[in-house]
């Protein structure tokens, strides 16, 4: 007998999360070059909700 553990409830809201912040960043975008930059930055929103976090309760 072998215990299989998923774990898809983080994938899912990392993805959710991928989504939402690449409809944001690209829809804020003004130029082409400005939607590219929103798209990676789409893709490593969880280090700006950290940053940000932090620097809110480092004050």
């Amino acid at each position: 007998m072998s215990n299989k553990y998923h774990s898809g409830g983080a994938s899912a809201v990392y993805g959710l999360g991928f989504v939402g912040a690449a409809i944001y960043f690209i829809g804020h975008a003004a130029t082409f070059w400005l939607g590219v930059l929103g798209f990676l930055k789409a893709l490593v929103w969880p280090a700006y909700v950290v940053y940000y976090a932090l620097q809110v309760l480092v004050k």
